[in-house]
């Protein structure tokens, strides 16, 4: 009797959950992912054999380039320790750090203006219009845009000297004086990326529920109202998720910007010098790969562990905006 009361007040045993079995719909799903699996593994993840050069000092020395790179000599961290034994080590850390920060600020504050701009404009011919033309920046290369710059900045018939002369000035020596290139760097990367970043937010914008905002309108709301108190709210998600990818690549540089702009002026090495343009000058000198990948090879390490760091802080502050 003691053993039937004991197991009538048991607990009932928990059901076994359902196995999940691969079905025809995930069939289609991993045969439409196929071709992104493909490409990251000939191309992402099969290449990261090559983070051998940055312990080795390559030669060509074999066959082919996988025979070079197991006879070629084994360095250790040798190749890391240039990168921050250098007497320009302070210089091009600092520039590219303070302009990594710089970039991120206006980067989001101009696209996320600029965005809630379009999104007002009436005329929807007008909005692609102004849209394409901000956009069209994103194509042009960097070394198309040295030009530019160049038309502008020359010191005998450049624009803005012309102007100046005409007007009765001096003209200014813009590549040999280098208290001015901070601002034309951080203007000329804002006007060339606002575009693309500026696409992003404006899809936000568009995925919005328009009754949010016939509902504030019936409110009596104005328009910068429903900018601040509906716009901006929703945009934070995705503002807060692009700021944690751009802190991932505030190690990197973009070369062109740094090298090709500047023109590869030596006056301006103090304010231009950023980690990229120095490992470029070094592979030029020594012929030394091991020192380019030893350098990439650091940003990335460096890159995860801010974007963890990121992601970390805003999961702590807004769980629901961290990116993981």
């Amino acid at each position: 009797m003691a053993q039937i009361t004991s197991a009538a007040s048991a607990p009932p045993a928990p059901a076994t959950a359902r196995k999940r079995r691969f079905g025809s719909d995930n069939v289609e799903l991993a045969i439409l992912g196929l071709p992104v699996i493909v490409w990251f593994i000939l191309f992402a993840y099969i290449p990261m054999f090559g983070i051998l050069i940055a312990f080795k000092r390559y030669r060509p020395l074999g066959e082919n380039f996988i025979d070079s790179l197991i006879q070629s000599e084994w360095m250790g961290l040798d190749n890391f320790t240039f990168l921050f034994k250098t007497p320009d080590a302070a210089i091009f850390f600092r520039n590219t750090l303070l302009y990594n920060a710089l970039f991120i600020v206006t980067g989001i504050g101009v696209s996320v203006t600029l965005a809630i701009m379009i999104s007002l404009i009436h005329s929807r011919r007008l909005a692609k219009t102004c849209q394409t033309l901000m956009f069209l920046p994103h194509f042009l290369s960097w070394v198309v845009v040295g030009y530019f710059v160049f038309a502008f900045l020359s010191s005998d018939k450049g624009f803005v000297n012309q102007t100046i002369k005409s007007f009765g000035g001096q003209p200014v020596q813009w590549y040999v004086d280098s208290k001015y290139w901070p601002a034309f760097l951080v203007l000329i990367n804002t006007w060339k990326t606002m575009g693309y970043s500026m696409i992003v937010y404006l899809a936000s914008i568009t995925g919005i529920d328009q009754s949010l905002y016939e509902a504030a309108a019936i409110d009596g709301s104005s328009k910068w109202q429903q900018v601040r108190y509906i716009t901006l709210p929703m945009l934070v998600p995705i503002i807060t998720i692009m700021f944690i990818l751009a802190v991932g690549r505030i190690f990197t540089s973009d070369f062109g910007l740094f090298y090709n702009v500047p023109r590869r002026s030596g006056p301006l090495s103090d304010v231009t010098q950023t980690i990229d343009v120095y490992v470029y000058n070094a592979l030029m000198q020594r012929n030394n790969i091991g020192f380019a990948a030893s350098a990439s090879v650091t940003q990335s390490i460096i890159g995860f562990v801010t974007i963890l760091t990121a992601n970390f802080v805003v999961s702590k502050l807004n769980p629901e905006n961290s990116l993981f």
